[in-house]
This record gives structure tokens, C-alpha cells and sequence, in this order.
């Protein structure tokens, strides 16, 4: 029965987070966006104490039940790892914990993070990762399908579906998703639970709580055959049935061993202030390190909250250039971020709200620096006043909730007119295009002393950087207003 619940939340929560980042229509992030909030790194980023403490609390009750059950990618290991053992019959066996690499890692990781160094914890992060194969590798296959219906639909005069653009966001980001799922999968599919007991920093850090759970699988050693049939079937590879222990550090409470006993001998119960299963040995020398480190794992998560956060024609069917992406000399981050600093300081790389973006605006960045965190560009598209969806569904507090009527609040950047580019302020049309598109009145046309030719000019202090000059500037293939951004967002 245990298992049996397992598996079924497991499946919600993993069919409810994948979905976040499959539909686009925005239907879904009212309902589902707190699983995306409840998980570990993002609530730490978003200095989300309930969470991070009921997580901790969660931990310290039944053990890493959050690996097994709430964190989408140890679901993924978990089916991978089906398929893998399928017809074996002895699948798994005990295997010492690899300490230099599974602390090296989380060192490396606590340090990365408190340094800044993003690219290498989006690396790292379940939920991250897992964000990042579904949007880069399935979505696009999706939309895929879902352009077919519409494309369906709309012949047979329904408007049940609707078509969206698909394009091509960022190569690295797409090399190292799929990378990701290779590693994934193989260890998975070899191995079992060897990534989070190995190398994920999620599944150390609350490691460091599960040696200490409440409620865990014990074994009577009085009971216990030495048949190893729970071994066998251990994916964590936790159990080591020669000594009569179980590494609670590693045991994701899956429940597949609970079934397996054919005695009797192992039972998830109440075992608080046990050292070890059974009446096996006491607890081993390196238990001081232990407490240590969980006393490390606590100080770390509370000071983490501290410190953080189709080719397109005209009317007469002649070809447009595609637009060219803008270098920019400080990049837009979406209304909600506070500060270009303070968005990629909390940002985990998840793609949740790229995944999202109705208007094709955000993706992510192939900078070293902001690598795989998401940025703005209006090549595409405009962010729209009245869109603030990327806002509702942010798990790590990057972008905060935001109303409609709020968002204009936001001065994301400010644009900046080329009359070199520009055709009105040459003489070669009357255009005036980006004036009648701008949603807050912030650009007017006035007549330049010198060439008696008409352009446009800028209120910065009104502009709120939403692009939609950018984007419907008729100058291919660069724009003749560009938008660049702006360090803070709210004029304090």
C-alpha cells in the first residue's frame, strides 16, 4: 500500500510539473504553479521559509520522501530505472557511498552558489535540469502536434486549438539539455538512483536530515533470512543486508524493498533515536561528521534565504528579412524582476517562464555570464501590458507576482532611436509606425530643424521598455529603435 501511494503521487506530481512546461495557453499555471514553488532550490532562491521548512520537516518525519515523490527528475530516474531492470532478477546490490564525489559535488555546488556562479547550479539542480529537457527537447515536439490540430481545426471552422511559432531558442542551452538526459538516462537505466546519491546537491542537502527521520524501513535482524531479495531491489542501493543496515542518507523511501521481504523481517515504522537497522552494530565513526554536516546543511539553507533570487511575407507577398538579435548594453529581464541584478541572482534556469511566454520575448541567454538564465529580446514579439503570466508561475521569486495595472510600474528599459536607420528620419516614408504602437504614448514625431525630415523622439521618463516599437519597426534586419535595458525596474 505504501508503494501504491507513492507511485500515484509521485505520477501527480510528476504529470502536473511536466505539463507546466508543455501547455502554453496558460490554462494550467493557475492551478499548477505550486509544485514548481515547492520545489527546494527555487523556494531557497525566493526565500520561501514555510516551504524550505516544511520540506525540512517533511525530511526529518519520513524520510527523502521529496526525491521519490515531489522532484519531477527523481520520477523520470525512477521510470528510466523500470525499464532498465525489466527481466532481471537481480537487479541491484549494496554499494559503499562514493564520499569524495557526492560531497565534492555539494561543496562545489554551495560555493557556486553563493558566488554567483549560476550556469554551474542550473547544471546541477533536479528541478532545473528536468525544466530544461522538457522545454528544450519535448516542447517543441508538442507544439509540433498541437499546430497540426489547429491547423485541423481551423479547416473544419473550430477554433478549439490555436497555432504557435516555434523556434529556435539557443543551441548551447539545447546541447546541454540533451546532454543532460543522456547522463540521466544511462545512469538511470544502469544504475538506478546513482545521480541523486551521487551528485545531486538537492539530494545531499536533505540527506543531511534524513539520517535523522522519524519514520524509516527497519530490519529485524531476528526475522531477516539473508535472502537479500530487498537488496536486490533496493535503486538507492542503500541496503546492505550482510550487516543488517540501511544507509538512511541515500534511501529515497520508495518502498520497493518493504514488499519484497517474504519473513517479515523489514517494516517502515517508527524508529526514532535508532543508530542503525535491526540490532545491528552501532552507529559507524564518521557519525560526528555527519551531525556536522547536517548542522552545515542547515546553516547553509538558512543563509541561502538570507542572501537570496515559417517564413514571414507582406501584404504582397514579397519576403521579410528576419530580424536580427540586438546587442544590448545592459540585458531586459521581464517585469517583476526588481533589478537585472537581483532577477539573475535568485533566477535557477528552470525555462518555466520561457516555456510560458505567450509572446515569444523571453529565452534563454548564451552569455557566460547569465548562461542559460533566461533574457528578453523583440525579435519575435513585444511583452504586452496585459500579460503577466511569466510573473505568476516563477517559483524562485525572480520575477514577483505582478498585476496588470502594476506591471506598467516597471521601467524595464528605455528605447533609443537610430536616425540612421530610421526611414521617417531619412525622407523615405511618413512612417510614424513605432508612435501608433507604443502602449503608453512614450514616442512622438517631431520635425528635425536640420533635414526638416519628421522622426520619432523618446519620453524616457515615461517609456517602460516593453519593445513594441522594437518589434514593429518596419528596418530589417536591425531595428531602427532599440530597447536597452535598465539596471532597477522601479523608480524609487
Amino acid at each position: 500500500m505504501l508503494k501504491k501511494l507513492r507511485v500515484l503521487f509521485a505520477l501527480i506530481f510528476w504529470l502536473g510539473i511536466t505539463l507546466l512546461f508543455l501547455v502554453f495557453t496558460g490554462g494550467l499555471h493557475r492551478y499548477l504553479s505550486w509544485m514548481a514553488k515547492i520545489q527546494l532550490l527555487p523556494a531557497v532562491m525566493a526565500v520561501n521559509l514555510a516551504v524550505i521548512a516544511a520540506l525540512v520537516l517533511l525530511t526529518l518525519l519520513f524520510g527523502r520522501i521529496y526525491c521519490s515523490v515531489i522532484c519531477p527528475l527523481g520520477v523520470f530516474q525512477d521510470a528510466v530505472s523500470h525499464v532498465g531492470i525489466s527481466g532481471k532478477k537481480q537487479p541491484y546490490g549494496y554499494r559503499r557511498e562514493i564520499k569524495w564525489l557526492r560531497y565534492g559535488v555539494w561543496a562545489l555546488f554551495v560555493i557556486a552558489l553563493i558566488a554567483g556562479i549560476h550556469a554551474f547550479v542550473a547544471i546541477l539542480a533536479p528541478y532545473s535540469a528536468y525544466g530544461r529537457m522538457v522545454q528544450s527537447l519535448l516542447q517543441p515536439v508538442y507544439i509540433w502536434f498541437n499546430n497540426i490540430f489547429a491547423h485541423m481545426a481551423e479547416r473544419a471552422g473550430s477554433y478549439a486549438f490555436y497555432s504557435k511559432e516555434t523556434w529556435f531558442r539557443s543551441l548551447p542551452v539545447l546541447v546541454v539539455s540533451l546532454v543532460t538526459l543522456v547522463i540521466i538516462v544511462i545512469l538511470s537505466f544502469r544504475s538506478g538512483r546513482t545521480y541523486c546519491n551521487s551528485i545531486c546537491p538537492v539530494g545531499t542537502t536533505l540527506s543531511f536530515f534524513s539520517r535523522f527521520s522519524m519514520f524509516r524501513p527497519v530490519i529485524d535482524v531476528e526475522k531477516c533470512r539473508n535472502c537479500k531479495a530487498c537488496e536486490h531491489k533496493c535503486k538507492a542501493m542503500c541496503i546492505d543486508i550482510d550487516s543488517h543496515r540501511i544507509d538512511y542518507s541515500r534511501c529515497v523511501d520508495c518502498f520497493n524493498c518493504i514488499g519484497e521481504c517474504k519473513f517479515d523481517a523489514l517494516k517502515y515504522r517508527f524508529a526514532w533515536g535508532r543508530k542503525a537497522s535491526g540490532n545491528a552494530p552501532a552507529e559507524p565513526k564518521g557519525a560526528d561528521a555527519s551531525r556536522r554536516a547536517f548542522i552545515a546543511s542547515g546553516a547553509f539553507l538558512a543563509g541561502s534565504a538570507v542572501l537570496h533570487a515559417q517564413k514571414k511575407v507582406d501584404g504582397g507577398l514579397a519576403s521579410i528579412l528576419e530580424k536580427q538579435e540586438v546587442e544590448r548594453d545592459t540585458p531586459i529581464t521581464p517585469p517583476g524582476s526588481l533589478s537585472v541584478r537581483d532577477f539573475y541572482r535568485r533566477c535557477t534556469a528552470c525555462q518555466l517562464c520561457v516555456a510560458e511566454c505567450p509572446n515569444n520575448v523571453l529565452r534563454p541567454s548564451s552569455s557566460l555570464e547569465r548562461f542559460m538564465q533566461p533574457e528578453m529580446g523583440y525579435e519575435r514579439g513585444f511583452c504586452r501590458p496585459e500579460c503577466t503570466r511569466c510573473s505568476q508561475i516563477c517559483p524562485s521569486g525572480a520575477i514577483r507576482p505582478i498585476g496588470r495595472e502594476e506591471k506598467t510600474q516597471y521601467h524595464i528599459g528605455t528605447a533609443r532611436v537610430n536616425p540612421e536607420l530610421c526611414i521617417s528620419a531619412k525622407g523615405e516614408s511618413h512612417c510614424g509606425k513605432c508612435v501608433r504602437m507604443c502602449p503608453v504614448g512614450a514616442l512622438s514625431m517631431v520635425q528635425d530643424p536640420e533635414t526638416g525630415n519628421r522622426r520619432p523622439v523618446v519620453a524616457e521618463e515615461v517609456c517602460i521598455g516593453c519593445g513594441a516599437c522594437e518589434q514593429y519597426c518596419p528596418s530589417r534586419p536591425i531595428s531602427a529603435i532599440v530597447v536597452n535595458g535598465r539596471a532597477q525596474h522601479l523608480d524609487v
